[in-house]
């Protein structure tokens, strides 16, 4: 690797300079050498080194001028001076005019090997920051452009409300806690709070609480030692560490367990923490922002969460409407879908075949917003001719009917109420995820009924 640097070596000594050249070449640099400074500079633009390593005294310009003129014109090239044998102040001078490191004469092939080297790890550190600094600025701008707020689509009243909430604690630095069904946007109003606050040019750190046991959680949060558990050979920066001066969005919060709750609520309350395995206290100033698809308040009241975390995570609650309740938003949301769709397939524009938006509009949408992108893009994918069918949508939104529908040119009555229990059955065991007992509590009937209903009417 040492080849990608090039070293400029600048010496009028004639044998000093062969030699540096031979030695560095040696060690695997490109060197290209010169004998005076104008020679150096008149090359600079063209062969751009990392690192120029020039004599103190030349005819000319000295050293000390050359490296000045470099740092003036090419503040990225590293500088080496090379300075007489007891030349201590000349080498501080040259070290606070920029240059990089100096070397005394006499001296080996080994140390100016070491020196050499140091330098080119720093470029090389320097080069990977750089890198990584403007990795981390493409990705919040992608990250701003993804979770634009204007582009949460949606005019029913219901989202109107959402909106207008959103619109008024972005700027404080206030506890939100977003209530909603699964695929219903919760981490979008997240990230639209956080991009219209105070703290937009921070980090959005997200944690979904529900997908961790308790322990992996703990040192997900914040962060563990070397040594603090089998497998933590290093130490490691939590999510609230990395989340500092900025939010941290905590997913399916009423998921962690008791113990959890505690340490969490001493963050919230105190603003500090240890790593697991550690004695140091660290602080940390993060917003919270919490989501969840289960009433935190029942949760409290049968015991399952702490009462006191409670209170501090629901400063301001934002209840998300299901997909099903958002009248007039699903052929918004279908027609942003399929722009972003058009765009994605290389499509000049994705229709929908007659019927296809009815089936979309009668269909309950148990996974709401997120079921809703999911069909649409399966039904690009199989599509011809850029134009959606009813054949191209999953047989769920397909076959999706409504009571009269099950009538047709069929009057017998036995027949039709067995055909709407099955398709409301049906649909309840859709929206509790395969939830028998919550199934049974939509439809208002015992689980043992259900059970009997599921086996009778055959519905897997």
């Amino acid at each position: 690797m040492k080849t990608e640097f090039r070293i400029a070596i600048v010496d009028d000594n004639d044998t000093m300079r062969d030699g540096l050249e031979h030695v560095l070449k040696l060690l695997g640099y490109s060197v290209q050498a010169f004998a005076d400074a104008e020679s150096c500079l008149c090359r600079m633009q063209k062969e751009r080194p990392h690192i120029v390593v020039a004599d103190y005294k030349m005819p000319g310009k000295t050293g000390m001028q050359l490296l000045t003129e470099i740092k003036n014109t090419y503040p990225a090239v590293q500088t080496v001076l090379i300075t007489a044998f007891g030349s201590i102040d000349l080498a501080v001078e040259a070290m606070q005019a920029g240059a990089a490191d100096f070397i005394s004469k006499p001296f080996s092939a080994d140390e100016i090997g070491v020196k050499i080297e140091r330098i080119c790890r720093l470029l090389s550190n320097q080069e990977k920051l750089c890198r990584l600094t403007a990795e981390n600025q493409y990705l919040r701008d992608e990250e701003r452009r993804e979770f634009n707020t204007d582009e949460i689509i949606g005019e029913s009243a219901k989202m109107q409300r959402v909106f207008k909430t959103v619109e008024k604690v972005a700027a404080t630095d206030a506890a939100v806690i977003i209530y909603g069904e699964t695929g219903t946007g919760k981490e979008l109003i997240a990230r639209a709070l956080h991009q219209n606050s105070n703290r937009q040019s921070q980090p959005f750190i997200r944690v979904n609480c529900g997908a961790l046991v308790e322990t992996i959680l703990e040192s997900e949060l914040f962060g563990h030692e070397k040594g603090a558990f089998t497998g933590a050979v290093k130490q490691k920066a939590g999510r609230f560490e990395l989340a500092h001066g900025g939010t941290i969005f905590l997913d399916e919060v009423s998921e962690i367990s008791p113990a959890m709750q505690i340490k969490l609520l001493r963050v919230l309350q105190e603003k500090e923490f240890e790593r697991v395995g550690g004695e140091q206290t660290l602080q940390v100033d993060v917003r919270v922002i919490a989501a969840t698809n289960k009433l935190l308040q029942d949760m409290v009241e049968k015991g399952e969460f702490r009462e006191d975390l409670y209170y501090r995570l629901q400063v301001v609650p934002i209840m998300l409407p299901a997909l099903r309740e958002r009248e007039g938003d699903i052929s918004l949301l279908t027609e942003h879908f399929l722009q972003k769709l058009s765009r994605r397939f290389g499509h000049e524009n994705l229709q929908l075949d007659a019927g296809v938006a009815e089936s979309l509009q009668q269909y309950n949408w148990p996974g709401n917003i997120r079921e809703l992108e999911n069909v649409l893009e399966r039904a690009a994918v199989l599509c011809e001719n850029a134009r959606i069918t009813l054949s191209d949508l999953p047989t769920l939104v397909n076959k999706n009917k409504s009571v009269l529908s099950f009538m047709d040119d069929n009057l017998d009555l036995n027949d039709t109420l067995m055909q709407v229990e099955k398709a409301l059955i049906a649909r309840a065991m859709q929206r509790a995820h395969g939830v028998k007992a919550e199934a049974a509590r939509l439809l208002g009937i015992k689980t043992t009924t259900l059970l009997y209903k599921l086996s009778k009417l055959d519905i897997e």
